[in-house]
């Protein structure tokens, strides 16, 4: 059997990508050398350039619009204290230009003004508690602030071509997102709302138009799913342009506002389309995936994305906009992943609880029948907001290879299938949702070729709080469990999560002060003496987001039980592991860890 390593990519990527200027080349962020360092790759084909050696991981990156510089985002050791650098595309040391190292800056998606005198990004340097816009002219000139509120989190958009305006995004919570404006011309600007706002509704801000009289946005305002609009500033009106019944996910422009290119979330298979001076542009075909981080170059005729399918990891690739032809940059895979057998999921449904359909993806190694059953994986997806999708994972592919079954279901909650269904989690954390794991057992456990008692649970984050949730109150023979940077505590987390998430988490999950005796009912923790099943907990210890508290607690009531748990904690991770030595461990940890207690265990015989 080959090893879980020959799963693995030669180089993983950041979720960002910026072309340049002439669109020559495109700027990325990559684990190639251990650490996500920023790169160059000529878009018409040649080896890529590192740009930076910080030892940090680069996790944004913009070209100022003459092409002289780049501007990006770093953090260290997953702390997640994002800094603000500038360097030229030929290299040298990056210039920090954000001051306060223990504090958050975040650049916006198009942070440069359109002469490049002036830059825009978020900060909580002035209170932690609050996000502010900072607007700071280029390159040692004065900054001005914009002063947020708390229980908003702001972040800017864009500056509009003529200078004058900047577009920014209100968020209250996941499903609440209004846009806002600020003059720029006058001495002490500020926020204005100019599209409705409420607590299920999103107005989210994207590219500008040429002329700078409006700005594209996605809402889904009288609507279910994300819709394509435009708002014109003189008769302060948003226009609905495209509506698919599904949510428009991605949207981006050229920085001449002749060409913009948008994705269809389509059950969780990205479809792009194109449209130049308002006709549509053909595009070639694309292979059935995910396309992410669209960027499009100044003059419309080059557009990047990060393009990921089941059995390919991720890759960046473009599309010249003038001949429609498309052409894959990268070779993520390694010499032996090229020859592997890799298998795409099917797409099901079954049904919970309440009789509702919930979506989900199954795959099925190729050796299980009614005579030959196999183990299965419960997978399930962080968030809770966000959705499972047809993606490349590695751990996944080694289990399948190893006769073991993996269902991912996208239970209430997830995102891509309406606003209604994705809303059902706020405030019910481990209620409905936990229901929906309970009948995503019972629907496996009713598979002929599913041995039902070989049946284990994996997850990261919110999965992991879901993990913990599963092992500990539903009453059903867990196999094993894995918890990576697991919540175990509702009460402990919500107290604890960044100052300027608290507003947010207590009105999406629970408020810690008002509401501890219900955080408590439904949190794990409170369960532990139900947990028998073997489990593996990993955590890294800057993790801002779920503190290292959170597994210790569950792991320190799970030994004084003698229940058999293993507990790894990184000491240079943080919510999200970006070492390749680490992933490389976790990975091979994990599937051993699978293996032995689904398939070599004798108890479950």
């Amino acid at each position: 059997m080959v090893d879980i390593h020959a799963y693995l990519p030669a180089r993983r990527f950041q979720p960002t990508l910026a072309v340049s200027p002439d669109g020559s080349l495109v700027a990325f962020s990559a684990n190639t050398t251990g650490h996500y360092e920023l790169w160059l790759q000529p878009v018409n084909g040649g080896a890529p350039r590192r740009v930076t050696n910080l030892g940090r991981t680069v996790r944004s990156v913009a070209w100022a619009p003459d092409g002289s510089r780049l501007a990006f985002t770093a953090d260290s050791h997953g702390d997640e204290q994002y800094q603000i650098y500038l360097v030229p595309p030929t290299g040298g040391p990056p210039r920090r230009i954000t001051g306060a190292t223990d504090r958050q800056f975040q650049l916006s998606p198009t942070p440069f003004s359109a002469d490049g005198t002036l830059l825009c990004y978020s900060g909580n340097d002035r209170d932690e508690a609050v996000r502010d816009i900072i607007v700071h002219t280029l390159p040692d000139g004065p900054i001005r602030r914009i002063e947020g509120r708390p229980g908003l989190l702001l972040a800017p958009t864009a500056i509009s071509p003529d200078g004058r305006l900047l577009l920014a995004a209100g968020e209250r919570n996941n499903t609440s997102i209004g846009c806002f404006l600020a003059d720029l011309t006058e001495p002490d600007p500020r926020l204005t709302a100019v599209t409705p706002t409420g607590p299920e509704l999103i107005h989210y801000p994207g590219p500008w138009t040429a002329d700078a009289g409006g700005f594209g946005l996605l809402t889904n305002h009288g609507s279910e799913f994300l819709n394509l609009a435009v708002h014109t500033l003189a008769t302060g009106q948003t226009r609905v342009r495209r509506r698919y019944g599904r949510d428009i996910e991605d949207i981006a422009s050229s920085a001449d506002g002749t060409t913009t290119v948008w994705t269809v979330n389509d059950n969780g298979r990205s479809r792009p389309y194109a449209e130049r001076d308002g006709r549509p542009l053909p595009l070639p075909p694309v292979p059935a995936g995910c396309l992410g981080n669209l960027t499009v170059s100044a003059g419309g005729g080059v557009l990047a994305f990060l393009l990921e399918t089941a059995t390919r990891p991720t890759e960046i690739a473009v599309i010249d906009l003038r001949t429609t032809t498309m052409r894959t940059l990268t070779e993520s895979r390694t010499a032996t992943q090229c020859v592997l057998e890799l298998s795409a999921p099917e797409p099901v449904e079954y049904r919970s609880f309440d009789d509702r359909a919930i979506p989900g993806y199954l795959y099925r190694p190729s050796g299980a029948t009614e005579a030959s059953p196999c183990p299965v994986v419960l997978a399930i997806h962080g968030g809770p907001e966000a959705q499972e999708r047809p993606t490349y994972s590695a751990l996944i592919q080694y289990l399948l290879s190893a006769g073991i079954g993996v269902l991912a279901p996208n239970i209430r909650g997830s995102t891509g299938y309406g606003m209604s269904y994705q809303r059902l989690i706020h405030h019910d954390w481990g209620g409905g949702d936990l229901m929906d794991l309970d009948h995503a057992a019972r629907y496996l456990a009713g598979l002929p070729w599913v041995q039902p008692r070989r049946i284990g649970l994996f997850g990261q984050s919110y999965g992991g709080f879901a993990v913990l949730s599963c092992l500990a109150r539903l009453p059903f023979p867990w196999a094993a469990g894995v918890s990576i940077v697991g919540p175990s505590n509702l009460v402990t987390l919500t107290r604890s999560v960044p100052a300027s998430w608290l507003p947010i988490v207590s009105r999406e999950i629970g408020d810690p002060e008002t509401e501890r005796e219900f955080l408590l009912q439904r949190s794990p923790i409170t369960y532990t003496d139900n947990i028998t099943a073997p489990l593996f907990v990993i955590q890294g210890a800057n993790d801002p987001r779920v503190n290292r508290m959170e597994s210790d607690q569950i792991v320190d009531r799970l030994r004084a039980r003698n229940v058999p748990v293993r507990y790894d904690v990184y000491d240079d991770e943080g919510h999200v592991f970006t070492n390749r030595t680490n992933q490389r461990r976790v990975l091979a940890d994990i599937a051993a860890f699978l293996r032995d207690h689904l398939q070599r265990n004798p108890r479950l015989s």
